[in-house]
């Protein structure tokens, strides 16, 4: 029997968070740097992009909204547009490091509160941390699917 079935609610509502994170990184897997890159649909939407928009929602979340730091400390854009953005110097390894790294720090704010525990730093403030748990599985879970897709079609495409 899976251990997640019959855990307390935060076992499972990081178990989930922990599994859709490794979603999204799945996306990545066995794409070249240059597919990563590969813009398939009109938005931003790309394989690195979304991984790197991940990296931003983790930190707006838990860095910002539940620890209290600013996007200006942490460099975070504004808008949720330059977020899917990359660099000529980023690579497919440095972008999942930097993902991994950002989900630890979560994983550390997040275990310094409880469930009820209030994020007081956030335009729709106050909200508990069980509310951002389950809004970052519905919206990473989302952003798997997407890069599933874009993963499967870019590899249609170039015959693999």
């Amino acid at each position: 029997m899976e251990p997640t079935y019959i855990a307390d609610e935060r076992t499972q509502l990081d178990g989930f968070l922990d599994a859709v994170r490794e979603e999204i990184v799945a996306g990545l897997d066995g794409l070249t740097e240059e597919q990563a890159r590969r813009r398939l649909v009109p938005s931003l939407t790309t394989p690195m992009g979304l991984v790197k928009h991940a990296t931003f929602v983790e930190q707006v979340w838990f860095h910002v909204a539940l620890a209290g730091r600013t996007r200006a400390d942490l460099g975070l854009p504004d808008d949720i547009d330059s977020s899917f953005g990359f660099t000529d110097d980023d690579t497919v390894a440095g972008v999942i490091a930097r993902y991994r790294e950002v989900c630890a720090e979560a994983r550390e704010i997040a275990a310094d509160h409880t469930l009820d525990d209030l994020a007081m730093h956030n335009r729709r403030s106050p909200l508990n941390l069980r509310w951002i748990y389950v809004h970052m599985v519905r919206e990473l879970s989302g952003h798997a699917g997407h890069a599933d897709i874009l993963r499967e079609q870019i590899l249609d495409q170039d015959g693999l």
